[in-house]
Order: structure tokens, then sequence, then C-alpha cells
């Protein structure tokens, strides 16, 4: 009959409680993403939102160019393709376009007038930077009317809002269950040690010196853990923007870099705290308690 194996200090089933971590973190880490492409599609919405700022009858080169190089320089302008000037022959275009109706037939004039597109940055299309800059566009020089569908924008505003909280609640929720859940998976792996543990109490040995085989081990499954839940979830981003091209729109690879390495420093925390909650829970029960 074989000799039986001893156990080692700090010694549990790796594989499993590996495998369980990276689960729960690849759990979290989609609901991440998830809320990362949230947010850029956001902005997409935000951005595509434009002011039409209307200008007075005849104005001369000289104010049309001193209005467009002002405008230009307001921090609320976006800065790729940010402004757009329409001329009113342009806009009779447009309307001819859209409608299928030309107005000059009946009318000797054209009563449409020359104006600029300002796209706004998402920041600044919160209901009260929409009102201060209509207030300051309107007290340009050769402004006639500032408009823009204030409805659409209150209604953009207001779903979002409701999307991104209803998302931020089931995020946090979810923070909760997997900590708890990889917190429960390290308890129950060290509940095989805890007669090892009393032990080597019982010969004399130190908490830390206790601790430390344990810590260790922890930490590095919670790293391990992590590093394989990241490569996971760029597996499954990047099958993503393969199947569906249009995902690509909302790729940003910096703050997909910064949600992976934080799924690791998650794994990595969460396996050190757990593990030190259980042995120092393991260290100070009683005897009695620990059948």
């Amino acid at each position: 009959m074989p000799p039986r194996r001893k156990k080692k200090l700090g010694s549990y089933p790796t594989p499993l409680v590996v495998f369980s971590i990276t689960l729960a973190l690849v759990v979290i880490g989609l609901f991440g993403l998830l809320l990362l492409h949230a947010h850029k599609l956001s902005e997409r919405v935000r951005e595509n939102l434009e002011v039409q700022v209307y200008l007075d009858r005849d104005l001369p080169e000289t104010e049309l160019l001193r209005l467009q190089q002002d405008l230009e320089h307001q921090p609320y302008v976006a800065e790729k393709n940010g402004l757009r000037f329409v001329s009113k022959e342009e806009g009779a275009r447009q309307l001819l376009e859209n409608t299928g109706e030309d107005f000059r037939t009946f009318l000797d004039d054209n009563p449409l007038r020359d104006a600029y597109t300002v796209r706004i940055r998402p920041e600044y299309t919160d209901t009260m930077h929409l009102r201060q800059l209509s207030r300051s566009l309107s007290s340009q020089r050769g402004v006639f009317e500032v408009q823009y569908p204030k409805s659409l924008f209150d209604s953009i505003n207001q779903n979002l809002t409701k999307v991104s909280l209803l998302l931020l609640s089931f995020a946090a929720v979810l923070v909760v269950v997997v900590v708890i859940l990889i917190n429960n998976t390290i308890k129950l792996a060290l509940f095989s040690q805890r007669f090892l543990i009393r032990s080597m109490q019982l010969v004399g040995a130190t908490r830390f010196f206790i601790q430390q085989p344990f810590l260790r081990r922890a930490t590095w499954q919670g790293f391990a853990s992590g590093g394989l839940a990241a490569l996971v979830l760029t597996a499954l981003l990047q099958y993503a923007y393969l199947e569906v091209e249009q995902l690509k729109l909302l790729r940003d690879d910096r703050l997909t870099a910064l949600l992976l390495l934080a799924v690791v420093g998650l794994g990595t925390v969460i396996g050190f705290l757990s593990s030190y909650r259980a042995v120092n829970k393991y260290i100070g029960v009683s005897l009695d308690e620990l059948y």
C-alpha cells in the first residue's frame, strides 16, 4: 500500500478554485464591457446633436468671418466638423430634396437665412449648458435666432440618465455577488486545511507564519484567474467585433485595457482578502467549532 501523502500548509486544489474565480470575473467583465459600450453609444448620440444659428440678412463677408472665428473658439463646439456654414441657397436645395416642393416657383425671393450648424460636445448637451450657450449665441452680433430641438435633447438626456443609473445599479449588485462568490470559494477551499492550521498553532507557529502560505497562494490564484478572465474577455470581444461590424464604432481600446487591468486587480485583491479572512477565522475558532 503506497504511503499516504502528507498535507502541506497552504496546499489545496488549485484548478477548481481558479476556474470558479475566473468564471465569476468573466461575468463581471462582460457587464463592464456592456457599460463601456453603452457609454460610448451615449457619446455617439450626443455628438450628433446640432444647434442651428440663423444669421441676419445681407451680412458682409467680414462679419461672417468674424462670427465664424468666434464660434470656432467656443469650448462647446466639437473639434471634428464642429462648425458648418449653410447658405440660404444650400438651405433651399436641402428643403427641395427633403420635401419635393420648390417654394421658388411661387415666391420671388428666398425667405431662408444663412446659418451655421454647430455640433455640440457631449458634455455640453445637458439642459443647463444648452440654455447658457443659446443665450450666449443669441447675444452675438449678426445672429438672428438660435434653434435646437429642445424636446429631443431633453428626451435623450432623460433616457440616457435612466439607462445609466439602471446599468450602474446592476453593476453594483453584480460586484457584490461576485465578491461573495469568490470569498465563499476560497473559504471552502481552506475548509480542508482547518485541522492543519490548528496543528501548526499547537506546535507554536505564529499567526503570520500560518497566514503566509495561504495568502501567497490565494493572491497568485486570484492573479492567474484575473489574467485568464482578461484573455477570455478579449477573445469574446474580438469575436463580437467580427460578427457585428457596427460594434467597432463604439470601440475604445484605452478604456477596454483599463477594464481588463481592473479585472486582474479585482481577482488579486479579492483572493488576498478572502484568504486573509478565512485563515483568521480558522485560527481564532475553538476546537469544538472545527468539527
